[in-house]
């Protein structure tokens, strides 16, 4: 009997693929991390949905060998909820920036985290606009004015963290895209977690963004290392006891406190981690044939797909 090789990251590697990214880039960094991250998995290409929006990260699902959707503006998470509904089968990732997410998409980066679906979210964070040139997004901080802009930014920046811990997310961590060792074992944790999972990735973007630089995060201006992880620090993030509402109210305000350091010294790792019923545990509640079975059960390419999901109206 044939023995199942587990895959390696050249299985998720795409024959003659050549990133449509700026040399120096933190995608570069993410996208051999996703690849790294679903080796260590253990799921066949097959088993696979990257879903993206728009933006340099939008690219990302072209340059994994996975199923992927290229989807539209700040609408990724909307896509990425209906594919695992549809197969709950799939190991399904989101990947955003932060203007698609935190910006156009906020609104469903908010019901996303309510909903607590099973999928991942990877969120490509530098700052800019870097598809459209450098405009300011909703994570630059007030009062920065990168090269690509004519004046300081003007109105305050969105914290991803703390507004992810307000809508519901279950896992949020953030990530460096140049410390890959420390970003693979994120997106392998996020995967492994059971709900929506959020890592914020802080990456450089060397064209327009000159101030969040790669010296920047080394620190070079102060003689040490910005990023630290938090885990070599002794902090836990995770709620141990669900039903514990004074542990999970300190565990939240510890996460958004951490989310708050910012200048020499910038956290790495899981800052929250709470295990909740999904969605999918709802929908089974009410129509007990869905955990065995999938709405795509019996589909086949161009057929009418009006009365599968009539079953689960």
């Amino acid at each position: 009997m044939a023995v199942a090789t587990l895959p390696t990251v050249k299985d998720f590697a795409v024959t003659d693929s050549h990133p449509d990214w700026c040399g120096g880039c933190g995608d570069f960094g993410i996208l051999n991390a996703v690849k790294q991250a679903l080796a260590q998995r253990g799921r066949a290409p097959h088993d696979v949905m990257v879903v993206s929006g728009i933006g340099c990260s939008g690219k990302l699902p072209h340059y994994v060998r996975t199923y992927g959707l290229h989807t539209l503006h700040g609408r990724v998470l909307n896509v990425a909820t209906g594919v695992k509904l549809a197969n709950r089968d799939l190991e399904v990732l989101a990947v955003g920036g932060d203007g698609d997410g935190y910006g156009i998409g906020a609104g469903y980066f908010v019901n996303s985290g309510r909903r607590n679906v099973d999928f991942t979210y990877l969120v490509h964070n530098n700052g800019v606009y870097g598809l459209t040139k450098g405009q300011a997004s909703p994570t630059m901080q007030r009062g920065m004015q990168v090269k690509s802009m004519p004046e300081p930014a003007i109105i305050d920046a969105v914290n991803p963290i703390g507004l992810a811990i307000s809508s519901g997310y279950t896992f949020i961590a953030r990530g460096y895209a140049m410390a890959q060792r420390e970003l693979v074992g994120l997106i392998v944790q996020a995967m492994e977690h059971r709900g929506t999972a959020l890592i914020d990735i802080l990456q450089p973007c060397p064209v327009y963004n000159d101030l969040l630089t790669i010296d920047f995060f080394r620190g070079r201006d102060i003689g040490h290392q910005r990023t630290y992880a938090l885990a070599d620090e002794g902090y836990d993030g995770k709620v141990h006891d669900p039903s514990n509402i004074d542990e999970i109210v300190a565990k939240q305000q510890a996460a958004l406190a951490k989310s708050y350091e910012w200048g020499d010294r910038i956290p790495m790792g899981v800052l929250y981690q709470i295990d909740l019923p999904t969605f999918e545990d709802g929908v089974t509640s009410r129509r007990p044939e869905f955990e065995k079975t999938s709405l795509m059960d019996g589909a086949r390419p161009g057929m009418d797909v009006s009365s599968l999901e009539d079953r689960f109206r």
